[in-house]
């Protein structure tokens, strides 16, 4: 068995490359985590053909995470193919994506309509099916984002406010008042378009907001939208703000990212919809998602890596190191071990669920 300082020569000798999703037909969603608690993979999260439900609160990360899986889609060769279509309904992503996700994802991404004499992006529920319908009739794969369904309107509340309108400027009484009707519409068509993603090889990302739930029943928040975005769905992540990452400089304390909470309420990849499937995902506000610090925690707290109750230093034998955590983040990026930590990462999680496995006879095997 090779010594802890023989296996680091041979890492350092050999620089490791990033693994294609190809045999999983997967692409990473950029955090190591997140892939895991999706896929049972460090390396693959979206699958190819599938459709994606992230809801989440404000500030949670939502449009970091789907423009990360952007990103990721540079960096893999399965993808390298794919138009990048970001349906920025909100006209909230103002930051540099050339600084955040590379010059590719900033030459690559697109608005879903080129044709001056339309919105560039949909701003109404029926917009957005005929512009997914139109990237679909275009027979190329592709990656689209709809950043958010809540953002959007409808043919039919804008008829309605016209209703209530002019109901108030003549002085005659006003309409009732009724949904939206989104819930209807995408009732009807979105199973329609599940079969284009999967005959085109897309991926489907679309974000909603979560609501207080003002109603009965145990759950305190909800969303909007209808039932059939969740049923339609691959997969179902939800995602809340965790504790805000500080920094003391000049003597205060700085916020400069926060832990976000992605909790899979729903899962089609695995099967394993209802498990414990929570995961936390550093975001820095100057970086992004930082995945070797969310594997090192999780490493940590899963006793993998030794840290003792009082005191810094943590004893990782397997990639021969010891020291405080900066240090042992700063080691693993300096020398390049970042896939051999997502590794390590991907073997822990699944000896956790080997051990959670309930040991009884297969009735059916």
């Amino acid at each position: 068995m090779a010594s802890p300082t023989n296996l680091k020569a041979a890492l350092l000798k050999k620089r490791e490359r990033r693994p294609s999703c190809n045999s999983t037909n997967a692409l990473s969603s950029g955090s190591t985590l997140l892939n895991l608690a999706i896929s049972d993979h460090p390396n693959c999260g979206f699958t190819k053909g599938g459709y994606f439900y992230f809801v989440g609160d404000s500030t949670s990360g939502k449009t970091w995470l789907s423009l990360t899986c952007f990103a990721e889609s540079t960096l893999n060769k399965d993808f390298k193919d794919y138009r990048l279509i970001f349906d920025d309904v909100e006209g909230g992503a103002l930051m540099n994506i050339e600084d955040y996700f590379g010059a590719g994802v900033a030459k690559r991404m697109e608005t879903p309509q080129k044709d001056p004499k339309k919105p560039l992006c949909s701003e109404t529920v029926e917009d957005f099916y005929y512009n997914i319908t139109d990237a679909i009739e275009a027979e190329k794969p592709f990656i689209y984002v709809l950043d958010s369904q809540d953002a959007l309107g409808s043919k039919a509340a804008g008829k309605k406010f016209a209703e209530h309108k002019k109901a108030a400027q003549t002085g005659k009484e006003e309409p009732g008042s009724y949904g939206d009707g989104k819930a209807k519409y995408h009732s009807e068509h979105i199973r329609e378009v599940l079969a284009g993603l999967r005959r085109t090889k897309s991926i489907l990302i679309i974000i909603g907001q979560t609501r207080d739930n003002l109603g009965f029943g145990f759950e305190k928040k909800t969303r909007s939208g209808g039932k059939a975005l969740r049923f339609y769905a691959n997969v179902e992540l939800w995602s809340s703000v965790g504790f805000k990452i500080k920094k003391k400089v000049r003597g205060k304390d700085r916020t400069i990212g926060a832990n976000c909470i992605i909790e899979i309420k729903k899962n089609r990849v695995t099967g394993k919809t209802g498990k414990d499937r929570a995961v936390t995902v550093p975001i820095y506000y100057d970086l992004g998602i930082d995945d070797v610090g969310s594997c090192v925690d999780f490493l940590i707290a899963e006793g993998h890596w030794q840290k003792p109750t009082k005191g810094q230093t943590i004893t990782a034998d397997d990639i021969d190191f010891k020291g405080t955590r900066p240090r042992l983040i700063q080691f693993i990026e300096d020398e390049d071990l970042e896939m051999r930590v997502r590794k390590i990462t991907g073997r822990v999680w699944r000896e956790i669920e080997e051990e959670s496995k309930v040991k009884r006879k297969k009735r059916y095997s």
